[in-house]
């Protein structure tokens, strides 16, 4: 097998993990290939739009080769870390000099990743356009509105689609490192990696079980935030539309219509919503169990929670107590 060419670009302000994360999963694999007495499978290169050292928020500089010219990087792949200032056009990532250099290596590449919010980059150089995409849980309300031709989703740890990938925050680029190992050298070796580096080869549920909270802020004007105000206090009681309809003096049919409007959501969502919110802060809480945590949030049943935990965040009540409580 031909080693296969990585070029990881960073940027000043890049997130250190996003960079260093998939380049040890990478050179993990290539200490599993020399263990076997195997050549190794992979040749990682750090490259930025100046070379030399670059500083990551974290105040770590990494050494960088400049930017290659784009014919060069035909069959490899090229990893785009986050950084501060992607998800509001500050990064110096945005500019268009390295914006057209990205379009136009993405073009010969066998693979263009972005991992967190990297994935402004491709969207600002159109490579995510009509495409599924993922990027931190804090930023994809912003990536959505900022390229409506995209279809963020929220919770994907990583996503593939077609010849480009995107990843969830920071850490997640780990999985999608591990994910590529596993397309380019098979299931055993990418399980081997997984266990070196001591980390889950795939991890149970999405990336919203790591966001604090679930819904975004409510305007307490509007009706979403009237609604949500009304029932928080309620969650614990038996409630239906037409309850919500009454508490705020519309039809149902009306409630409806408006809420869906303005929060993308029917009443029996957000009511879901607002109870998954209030069982993972009681989990998080020391002490807490989950048939309080059932109990106190609405949900009745332990049997109810779970349920709610898999289809909502892919993992069960007990499993996000033990990692959070």
């Amino acid at each position: 097998m031909q080693a296969i060419d990585l070029w990881l670009l960073v940027f000043p302000g890049f997130v250190l993990l996003d960079a260093t994360g998939p380049a040890q999963v990478f050179s993990t694999a290539n200490d599993e290939a020399r263990d076997a007495g195997l050549p190794e499978p992979y040749r990682i290169n750090m490259i930025s739009p100046d070379g030399g050292l670059v500083s990551s928020t974290a105040g770590v500089a990494l050494q960088t080769l400049p930017l290659p010219d784009p014919l060069t990087l035909a069959v490899a792949t090229l990893i785009v870390a986050g950084g501060r200032g992607l998800e509001n056009g500050a990064s110096p990532a945005l500019a268009p000099a390295l914006v057209d250099w990205v379009g136009q290596a993405a073009t010969g590449t066998a693979r263009c990743c972005a991992v967190c919010t990297g994935a402004f980059v491709l969207a600002r150089a159109g490579l995510l356009d009509g495409r599924r995409a993922v990027t931190h849980w804090q930023d994809a309300a912003a990536l959505q509105a900022q390229y409506p031709a995209i279809s963020v989703q929220e919770d994907a740890i990583y996503i593939r689609d077609g010849a480009v990938y995107t990843s969830a925050g920071i850490a997640a680029g780990i999985d999608l490192a591990l994910a590529l190992v596993e397309a380019d050298l098979g299931r055993t070796i990418g399980l081997a990696v997984a266990k070196r580096l001591v980390v889950f080869h795939k991890r149970p549920g999405g990336q919203r079980q790591f966001s604090s909270e679930l819904l975004a802020q409510a305007d307490p004007q509007g009706l979403h935030g009237q609604l949500c105000a009304w029932l928080r206090p309620r969650l614990q009681q038996q409630l239906d539309v037409e309850q919500m309809a009454a508490a705020l003096a519309m039809s149902v049919r009306t409630l409806h219509r408006r809420l869906q409007q303005e929060a993308g959501l029917s009443p029996a969502q957000l009511l879901l919503r607002l109870r998954m919110e209030t069982a993972c802060a009681l989990l998080e809480r020391p002490g807490m169990t989950v048939k309080r945590a059932a109990h106190q949030s609405g949900f009745g049943s332990e049997y109810n929670l779970r349920r709610a935990f898999a289809a909502q965040l892919g993992v069960a009540p007990s499993d996000y107590l033990a990692r959070f409580g």
